[in-house]
């Protein structure tokens, strides 16, 4: 559970959620972030250490650069998280899909407006 919190903190600060959406292309170094946002280079790195110690990306160096990318792993515990909500409302749904087609089947069980 503490990894998912970690994972959720990260990506609700807007700046970092950006900086997720801007490397969704690919890899991308410091500089190029900082050439997508209006975030100075300490910010960006800041968030990316961040981002990084919640396991959502990874760095490798590339000479005197440092090459980050998004981590499929982080991506596949937030689809897992989501998957048992949506698993919970898809149930209900059904069962409220299948009431309003027992009431349309039958209409004599309508109840009346009181005024």
């Amino acid at each position: 559970m503490d990894a998912q919190i970690n994972l959720f903190h990260a990506l609700a600060d807007p700046a970092r959620l950006r900086i997720v959406e801007a490397m969704k292309a690919g890899e991308c170094s410091v500089g190029d972030i900082v050439e997508r946002m209006d975030i100075h280079q300490s910010g960006v790195s800041r968030h990316l250490r961040i981002l990084a110690e919640a396991g959502i990306v990874q760095m490798r160096p590339e000479g005197q650069k440092r090459l980050y990318s998004l981590r499929q792993e982080a991506f596949d515990q937030l689809e897992a998280w989501v998957a048992g909500y949506r698993r919970h409302w898809e149930a209900r749904l059904d069962r409220f899909g299948a009431a309003l087609e027992r009431g349309q089947a039958n209409p004599d069980n309508k109840t009346e407006e009181t005024s």
